[in-house]
C-alpha cells in the first residue's frame, strides 16, 4: 500500500532525477508523457522551483536548496529584461521562487526580487475596471477588458509585498481583484465562470466566458479549484469572511460534483465519455484549497466534516490511480492531467503545476509544511 510518505519519497525522487537530468533547464508544457526542458519563459517555471523548496524542507537536503537558489539570477535576469511577463502569472512564477526562498533562508536578494515581482504585478492593476489585467498589454484588443480566475492564486504575492513594505497600494489592489472576482467570477450556484470580459474604455461589466473550458456557461473544474484555494487565500490574508464563505460554497460544488473516484474530469459539464480527459491538476489544486479552509475554519463548523472526507478521498485516489509511483522514470508526478483540452493541447499528459500541489498536499497531511502563498 502506498503510504503518504511513500508518495512524497518517491516524487522527492523525481525531482532530484530531473534536476540531474535536465540541469539548469526549466520544464515547460508538452505531451508524450514528458516535459519539454528549456528557458525560464513561460508562466509555469515557477511550480517546479518551489518543487525543490518542498523537497528541501521535507528531505532537508540542501541539494534541493541549492538547486532551487542556483535559478534566482534568472528569474532576476527575467525581470530585468521582461521575458514573457505581460500577464498575471507574475505571482505563480515569483511567490515559488523568490518569496519561497527568502522564506525559507531569509535572502535578502531573494526578497528584493520578489518586491520587484510585486511592482510589476501591480502595473496590470486596470483602475478603470478595477480588476487586473490578465493576459497581454494594456491596450490589447482581445484581452484589455479579461479577468480570469487563476488570477486569485497569484494575489499573494501582492499582499505579502504590503506586509513586508507597508505599502497600501498592494493590498487595496490585490483585495479591490478579490472582490471583483467574486462578484463577477462566482455564480449563483456556486460554480465560476473562467474569465469575466469588460470594456477597458467604459469599465462596464460586460460577460462571462471561457478560455479553457467546455463552453461559456460551463465550469472549467481547474478554474473552480483556483477559486476554492484562492478565495481561502484572500480570507487567510484580509480576514473578510466574505472570502471565508466563497472558498466554501466553491468547494462544495467541487465535490458534489466529482465522479466515483473523485478526481475530477476537465470540465464539469462535458459529456463524460470513456476517452473523457481527466484534470488530475484540478483536484491536486483543489486537495492544497481544503487543506487551507480546514485550518481557516473553527472547529464546529459544518462542513468540516465534508471537506475532511473529500480531501482525503480524493489524494488517496490520486496517489493510487494517478501518480507515477510505478513508474520510476516518469518525469511527472501525476498522470492524467490537462491543460488546454478544447484547443487540443496537452489534453492528457503531465502538468507541472498539478506535479507542484500534489507535492504540496502531501507535504502538508504528512509534515504540516504548508506551500509559499
Amino acid at each position: 500500500m502506498v503510504t503518504w510518505q511513500t508518495a512524497i519519497d518517491d516524487a522527492i525522487a523525481k525531482v532530484k532525477q530531473n534536476i540531474g537530468k535536465h540541469p539548469g533547464r526549466l520544464p515547460h508544457i508538452s505531451e508524450g508523457q514528458r516535459y519539454e526542458w528549456g528557458e525560464n519563459d513561460d508562466w509555469i517555471e515557477g511550480f517546479y522551483i518551489g518543487m525543490m523548496w518542498l523537497a528541501y524542507e521535507s528531505s532537508e537536503g540542501a541539494f534541493y536548496k541549492e538547486s532551487a537558489q542556483s535559478f534566482l539570477p534568472s528569474f532576476k535576469d527575467r525581470l530585468d529584461r521582461h521575458v514573457a511577463l505581460d500577464h498575471h502569472d507574475i505571482g505563480f512564477l515569483y511567490s515559488l521562487s523568490a518569496v519561497a526562498q527568502w522564506q525559507v533562508t531569509g535572502s535578502e536578494a531573494a526578497r528584493a526580487v520578489a518586491l520587484e515581482a510585486a511592482e510589476r504585478l501591480y502595473s496590470r492593476w486596470r483602475p478603470n475596471m478595477g480588476i487586473i489585467q490578465a493576459w497581454g498589454k494594456e491596450d490589447d484588443p482581445e484581452n484589455g477588458g479579461r479577468m480570469i480566475i487563476d488570477c486569485l492564486m497569484n494575489l499573494p504575492l501582492l499582499f505579502w509585498a504590503y506586509e513586508q513594505t507597508g505599502e497600501q497600494k498592494y493590498y487595496d489592489i490585490a483585495y479591490k481583484h478579490a472582490s471583483a472576482s467574486q462578484r463577477f467570477l462566482v455564480r449563483g450556484d456556486r460554480s465560476s465562470y473562467h474569465t469575466f470580459y469588460f470594456d477597458p474604455k467604459t469599465g462596464h461589466a460586460l460577460r462571462g466566458g471561457t478560455h479553457q473550458g467546455y463552453q461559456d456557461g460551463s465550469t472549467w473544474t481547474r478554474g473552480q479549484a483556483w477559486g476554492i484555494y484562492g478565495f481561502a487565500l484572500a480570507y487567510r490574508y484580509t480576514k473578510d469572511a466574505a472570502f471565508l464563505d466563497t472558498s466554501k460554497r466553491l468547494a462544495q460544488y467541487f465535490i458534489e460534483h466529482l465522479p466515483e473516484d473523485h478526481v475530477a474530469y476537465w470540465d464539469f459539464d462535458v459529456a463524460i465519455e470513456e476517452d473523457t480527459p481527466r484534470d488530475s491538476s484540478a483536484s491536486a489544486i483543489a486537495a492544497c484549497g481544503l487543506l487551507e479552509l480546514l485550518e481557516l475554519l473553527a472547529e464546529e463548523d459544518p462542513d468540516r466534516a465534508l471537506f475532511e472526507k473529500a480531501l482525503h478521498s480524493s489524494m488517496n485516489s490520486l496517489v493510487r490511480h494517478y501518480a507515477t509511483t510505478d513508474i520510476p522514470n516518469a518525469e511527472g508526478l501525476l498522470k492524467h492531467g490537462s491543460y488546454h483540452v478544447r484547443g487540443d493541447r496537452a489534453p492528457d499528459d503531465y502538468m507541472i503545476w498539478g506535479d507542484y500541489y500534489y507535492l504540496e498536499a502531501l507535504v502538508r497531511m504528512a509534515k504540516g509544511i504548508k506551500g509559499y502563498w
